[in-house]
């Protein structure tokens, strides 16, 4: 289900939150689900289960995942905040990346008709 890059320059960390978001967006993780123990993600991915400690506070801090005290880590309701944040961080990429197009001395129409 998380295929990490042991060779990305991405931290593993944000990997894994970034898997995570992407498993809840195409509707493999739904609100509810319990997520894999600390260790037991640890142990199948292969690392340090400090590393999959960290994404979870990384997750538990976007309000993505809950833990429950002695059942377990969930995953919440929010996910249409979730894609919608998703969406907003896409966005601001390509605008970012449209704006570079410009600097290179093409017009949004000549951007719009490439894209296409």
């Amino acid at each position: 289900m998380i295929d990490i890059d042991y060779q990305s320059r991405i931290p593993i960390y944000v990997q894994i939150v970034n898997e995570i978001e992407k498993c809840i967006i195409h509707g493999k993780l739904k609100p509810g689900d319990q997520m894999l123990s600390i260790r037991e993600l640890a142990s199948e991915l292969g690392i340090n289960p400090n590393t999959v400690k960290k994404s979870y506070a990384e997750l538990e801090n976007k309000n993505i995942i809950r833990s429950v005290s002695t059942k377990g880590t969930f995953i919440t309701s929010r996910i249409e905040e979730i894609v919608q944040n998703k969406i907003n961080q896409s966005l601001e990429l390509i605008k970012k990346e449209v704006e570079e197009l410009k600097m290179l001395g093409l017009n949004e129409t000549d951007i719009m008709e490439r894209i296409k």
